[in-house]
């Protein structure tokens, strides 16, 4: 069975969850000029009510191949990551 297109998250105080390709099987799948990455550092909504919870640390990667513009790779890092993944 192919694995790459099932989405796992891991519970831990920041959840990770990914689902589809990494960056570097994208690449060799596709071919690096194919394939853009897009990165984001933010904060998550919900934080924006908690005094306690001011940093940016969360943290996505879409990772996208260009000839159809279809998602080939979701890799998240903060709350509710299960849900988002």
């Amino acid at each position: 069975m192919d694995y790459s297109y099932v989405a796992t998250t891991v519970f831990t105080p920041l959840e990770y969850g990914c689902i589809g390709l990494s960056e570097e099987q994208a690449k060799l799948d596709y071919g690096e000029d194919d394939i853009k990455v897009y990165q984001s550092i933010f904060k998550p909504l919900e934080w924006n009510f908690l005094e306690s919870h001011d940093a940016e640390i969360c943290f996505a990667k879409v990772i996208v191949y260009e000839v159809n513009r279809r998602v080939v790779g979701l890799h998240y890092l903060g709350p509710n990551a299960g849900e988002v993944t």
